[in-house]
């Protein structure tokens, strides 16, 4: 199944950008197996509107134009469902079984995702309460892509 990340804003050469790398081919190697392709990442320059709502508006815009329709979106919100590592990955194994060409996991810019977006969204997804920058949230997304493939593959979790 195909898996994106895409992300208003551009990660920098550094930490995040090495560590983020570093989850996205593991996903590649353990996901072959549980067929979870390696996440394609998409980056979206952030838009230059004076107001935040029509930032958010531009972005969306820009992230539908980018994704390809038959993907399933997980917009990520604060508002969003929590998900424990376990529910995640059998949601994810759930949407694979049941046919999906695959799931495009959507970060928003500094000012969040547009409600019109939100709305659309299959799922909203949340990391807590806090608010957290695009460059870590990336990290936090495929650390947990990488943990719901091992959780699929029948690798023992640690919390089990």
């Amino acid at each position: 199944m195909r898996l994106v990340i895409a992300a208003v804003g551009r990660l920098k050469s550094g930490p995040e950008r090495d560590l983020a790398r570093r989850y996205v081919e593991r996903i590649g190697q353990i996901g072959r197996g549980v067929a979870l392709d390696a996440p394609e990442i998409i980056e979206l320059d952030e838009s230059r509107a004076r107001n935040p709502d029509q930032r958010k508006r531009d972005e969306a815009a820009a992230l539908t134009g980018a994704l390809d329709p038959k993907l399933a979106v997980f917009a990520l919100d604060e508002n969003g469902k929590h998900f424990s590592s376990e529910s995640f990955a059998e949601e994810i194994g759930r949407r694979r079984d049941d046919g999906a060409t695959g799931l495009a996991f959507v970060i928003g810019g500094a000012d969040g995702l547009d409600e019109a977006f939100l709305a659309n969204a299959d799922r909203k997804l949340a990391f807590g309460a806090m608010t957290w920058p695009h460059q870590i949230v990336r990290v936090l997304l495929a650390e947990q892509l990488y943990r719901a493939a091992t959780i699929l593959a029948g690798h023992p979790y640690h919390r089990s």
